[in-house]
């Protein structure tokens, strides 16, 4: 499917679906819990649909509430395996999702006997040798079956259920930290992880709140260098509301921002244990007219013509040296709605700290310079930063910038789901007759289902071409 984006201006309100990184961690525990979870509005995304798929082979029973039109429903029940966890059934196939990936090997690892994950092209890109690296650190044997690949197949034998200490770098990825973490729960002594160099700690907050919501004892460090967690052997199913998935709302938001537009985004999670809630404060620092109600739970974002001033323009100038950096290690995710948003933004944007956004659905920081320059944007790419120098479509009085030069173009996806999404809103902000074209845009379905007819809604007018 490929979308075309234009110029168009946005109303109304909008909910944004359940959070991946909440529901993935919440199928997660009620797997490994005795008796039966309730989920509610869980995020029947990709990745969501393929843990649901794969924790059966470990011992649940999942029930989706599938419709008569084959959508999943708003409450999931899991019946957990409790003491009937066991070694996965098969061969392990976690689609596009490196969560499931990294969250699920530690878990298998725990088991005597063979596991062998794998997945989609994309996943088989994914580097996985500091997995295999910790894993065997804790006892197991672990390895790729392709000589000199860093990528899935990725088999394990032996097991780490004796715990133990396992020293990891943790810039690469908050989430087989976590895993690590999940696997803690199962082994025979806690599990003990100090990490040199961590990174995307937001993550790691928000595995231990959950534990600490079904009765985990987790001890994590001021500076998230040493972790450790202590086995549980009773834990119970539970009931859950999953929140609203910042990640997506980052996609509305600078939507609204540079369109002529107001919108209310509804169902907004105030609970301050996703990380990415990071980027209201970071768009407010450039001008961004927003207004968050956290006892209402809810975004007001004005743009434009639309916003108090009557102008909505963006830009670094009340900034320290007039530049806007993002240390963005912590909320990595956002790096593409960032770097769309900068564009429009009056001076020099430096999303720095970004390595890791490398090692995503894909080299995010390539794929970014690629195709915003593509776009008319002036781009840095550096090992792990990006620097944009952007610009308002309007001066400071409101008559149009003659620097602003964005235009249309065929861009690609690359399958990853958050260049889609960030490509489209950035289409909506263009020049009376450009258009965005983005190939294979479907794949937003991984953390944002029906995501253009839910914009549509608010008069998006995305086309499918």
């Amino acid at each position: 499917m490929n979308i075309i984006a234009s110029k168009a201006n946005l109303s109304g309100k909008i909910t944004v679906p359940g959070s991946k990184s909440h529901t993935i961690r919440a199928l997660l525990l009620a797997t490994l819990a005795e008796g039966t979870s309730h989920i509610k509005n869980p995020l029947p995304s990709a990745d969501c649909l393929s843990t649901a798929a794969a924790v059966p082979l470990i011992g649940s029973e999942i029930d989706l509430n599938i419709s008569t039109e084959g959508e999943p429903g708003t409450e999931w029940i899991v019946k957990g395996a409790g003491k009937r966890l066991h070694l996965p059934d098969d061969v392990v196939n976690v689609g596009d999702s490196g969560s499931l990936l990294y969250f699920l090997t530690p878990v298998a690892a725990c088991f005597e006997g063979t596991s062998v994950f794998t997945g989609d092209a994309s996943i088989r890109k994914r580097p996985v040798l500091h997995v295999v690296d910790a894993l065997n650190q804790l006892g197991a044997k672990c390895f790729v079956t392709r000589p000199h690949s860093n990528g899935c197949p990725l088999v394990i034998t032996g097991s780490i259920k004796k715990g133990g200490l396992v020293r990891t770098a943790g810039e690469i990825s908050s989430q087989y930290i976590s895993g690590l973490m999940m696997a803690g729960i199962l082994t025979e002594n806690p599990i003990k992880i100090e990490l040199t160099n961590p990174k995307e700690t937001p993550y790691l907050t928000m595995t231990q709140k959950w534990f600490q919501k079904v009765g985990v004892d987790c001890f994590i460090s001021e500076d998230f260098k040493k972790i450790e967690v202590t086995p549980a052997k009773n834990l119970k199913g539970f009931d859950v509301t999953i929140p609203s998935d910042w990640e997506g709302v980052a996609f509305p938001l600078i939507a609204s921002l540079v369109t002529d537009s107001k919108i209310v985004i509804e169902n907004v999670d105030s609970s301050g244990t996703q990380g990415d809630d990071a980027v209201v404060s970071v768009l407010q620092s450039i001008g961004g007219d927003i207004v968050w109600d956290k006892k209402a739970e809810t975004l007001t974002v004005a743009g434009g013509k639309c916003s108090k001033n009557g102008l909505g323009r963006l830009s670094t100038e009340n900034l320290l040296n007039k530049e806007l950096r993002v240390n963005i290690s912590g909320f990595p995710d956002a790096v593409c709605a960032l770097a769309v948003i900068a564009c429009f933004t009056e001076g020099k944007t430096i999303i720095e700290d970004a390595a890791v956004c490398r090692r995503k659905e894909t080299d995010r920081l390539k794929v970014l310079n690629v195709e915003l320059t593509k776009l008319g944007a002036k781009i840095e790419e550096n090992e792990d930063s990006l620097v944009i120098y952007g610009h308002s479509p309007l001066l400071a009085d409101g008559k149009p910038n003659p620097e602003f030069k964005l235009h249309g173009a065929v861009c690609e996806s690359y399958d990853d789901h958050r260049m889609a999404m960030s490509l489209a809103c950035l289409g909506l902000g263009l020049k009376n007759g450009e258009k965005v074209i983005i190939n294979d845009a479907e794949c937003c379905a991984v953390s944002f289902p029906h995501f253009y007819d839910v914009m549509n809604g608010i008069g998006a007018n995305f086309i499918n071409s």
